[in-house]
């Protein structure tokens, strides 16, 4: 047992402690004579022995979150009532337009002249002159930046004689891959500090829960006294109904001042309609070029570099949670670790990020190395966002 938890004993640690107890009890034994059954039983039992002592390790290790086995973890998961995600299509929010009174059946299909969008609950257009906030989900799987107003094709047939249109005022919410272990991790962490940290740990637990739901885009936001949820991805009725079951304070419950971004949805609870609201997280499309140089004479692994460098950053940027900024020095660190197979940092003599958001080049707070965004917003970035090059 060590400062850092219980560590396996070194097979050669065990192998002398055998020959110590056996020799203790019969003098003159000896087992470095190659070749001998003696040596060969010996060799046989430690394969045992470190694999008994490999099953200690584990078992005081699963004993906690922090340290569970795979394995373990999803049994400890299963248990504060979440499960591993899965992979997860794009969706986004749509607005119809067109006469009032108009039916939009569930199933109906969308397109960005690209990818299809499939309607997943229905809705009728007001008398505005258009529909609430509309889910719909890809029918492809794969991650792609879903632009505001790109989805503007309707490719189910419509009713000889009318009009409709369709958008998105903001943008979307790229697909997802399963979840990893460590995000699993995090979440089960999450759940089970739920009855001891009370409504915020209790609405994100819920709302994590829910297919489609993207864990980083969830945030319970508190304003002056008031909360705001902000959840990208997943059913809206599941959502509402996920706040409504774990939140009771509902006049404390607030949307954004930016009211396009909010989601509206009635639950009912016979003989009571509850209105729910809670926010779309904003996407804001983050590009970056890495300038970076090295004292190496005829250096041949730049290309590598490059492309290490802009995978890890361009994971970096996609796992950023909702309202969190973009911490240059973290970026920084992640670049030298994801190359430092190709060179050392040590090696390095420039390494330049130049930030954008939303087209416009940004730079860090006074005095700091973090850039900011919207509270409301998220950060995603394409691979080719993500420009690596040596100068």
């Amino acid at each position: 047992m060590t400062d850092a938890g219980p560590q396996p004993t070194p097979p050669a640690t065990l192998r002398q402690a055998v020959l110590q107890s056996v020799a203790a009890a019969n003098p003159g034994y000896t087992a470095n004579l190659p070749g001998t059954l003696i040596e060969d039983i010996l060799s046989t039992e430690m394969g045992a022995l470190v694999t008994m002592d490999q099953a200690r390790t584990d078992s005081i290790n699963n004993a906690s979150i922090y340290s569970a086995s795979p394995y373990v973890l999803t049994m400890l998961g299963t248990q504060a009532g979440i499960a591993l995600g899965q992979a997860s299509n794009a969706s986004a929010y749509v607005v119809f337009s067109g006469p009032a009174g108009y039916v939009i059946p569930p199933g109906f299909v969308v397109s960005d002249g690209t990818y299809q969008y499939v309607l997943q609950s229905g809705g009728i257009i007001g008398s505005s002159g258009s529909t609430n906030p509309l889910y719909v989900v890809a029918t492809q799987g794969g991650s792609w930046a879903i632009l505001a107003n790109s989805i503007t094709t309707i490719s189910t047939s419509i009713s000889s004689g009318y009009t409709i249109t369709v958008t998105n005022p903001e943008a979307g919410v790229p697909g997802a891959a399963a979840e990893s272990v460590q995000s699993y991790r995090s979440r089960t962490l999450d759940a089970n500090q739920t009855m001891a940290q009370g409504a915020p740990s209790m609405i994100r637990t819920a709302l994590q829960k829910i297919p489609g739901v993207v864990p980083r885009l969830i945030s319970v936001y508190p304003t002056r006294g008031t909360f705001e949820v902000i959840c990208g991805g997943g059913d809206p009725y599941l959502v509402a109904n996920a706040i409504y079951s774990s939140f009771i304070g509902f006049s404390t419950l607030v949307g954004s001042v930016d009211t396009a971004r909010n989601i509206y949805v009635g639950i009912l609870d016979y003989p009571n309609i509850y209105k729910i609201t809670y926010v779309n997280p904003v996407q804001q499309i983050v590009a970056m070029s890495i300038l970076w140089n090295t004292n190496l004479q005829n250096f041949t692994a730049s290309s590598q570099v490059n492309q290490l460098g802009s995978s890890a950053i361009q994971n970096y940027v996609n796992g950023i949670y909702v309202g969190e900024p973009i911490n240059l020095l973290e970026a920084q660190t992640i670049f030298q670790d994801a190359v430092s197979g190709v060179i050392n940092a040590n090696n390095l003599t420039a390494l330049v990020f130049t930030v954008s958001i939303n087209g416009s080049i940004v730079s860090p707070s006074a005095g700091t190395m973090i850039i900011s965004g919207d509270y409301e917003g998220y950060f995603y970035s394409s691979p080719s966002d993500i420009v690596v090059a040596q100068g």
